[in-house]
């Protein structure tokens, strides 16, 4: 078969380092339009992106050349270079971790949903209780000791 055919769809999570709620509201939308260009630069497609304060959620179809662990360092690396330089007086970064999670084609209706609607579910919980749900709802082992710094 001469070509190759993928639909690598992942549910991408990380936060702000210490989880710092500085993902102020004047430049979440630019961050979201920087990042979906970032993923398209390498190939990909942002399907949805979203999040709070101290965090960001994506919905990302990537390239079958782009391990999940290089799409996440070129995103994260190249939004917060363009952040300190262009937008935000304090120093912005993320935090060294991420979660990241596949996606089948049926259930992304349902992850585009969730990921729009952040503010609702962080009216009832932070996003510590929200990531450890994720990470057990993926059968994803974890030490509660290390997860945070």
């Amino acid at each position: 078969m001469p070509d190759t055919y993928t639909n690598l769809l992942y549910h991408i999570v990380f936060s702000t380092k210490h989880r710092a709620p500085i993902i102020r509201a004047e430049f979440r939308e630019p961050l979201y339009e920087y990042i979906g260009g970032i993923v398209r630069g390498e190939g990909g497609a942002l399907l949805e992106i979203g999040g709070m304060e101290d965090h960001v959620h994506l919905l990302a179809r990537l390239k079958p050349t782009l391990a999940v662990p290089g799409a996440v360092r070129l995103i994260k690396a190249n939004s917060s270079k363009w952040l300190n330089e262009s937008v935000v007086a304090d120093r912005f970064s993320w935090q060294a971790g991420y979660g990241a999670f596949t996606v089948g084609k049926s259930m992304v209706a349902d992850v585009s949903r969730y990921i729009r609607n952040q503010p609702q579910h962080h009216r009832k919980r932070t996003f510590k209780e929200e990531f450890i749900e994720l990470l057990e709802l993926n059968d994803i082992e974890y030490d509660k000791d290390r997860m945070w710094d």
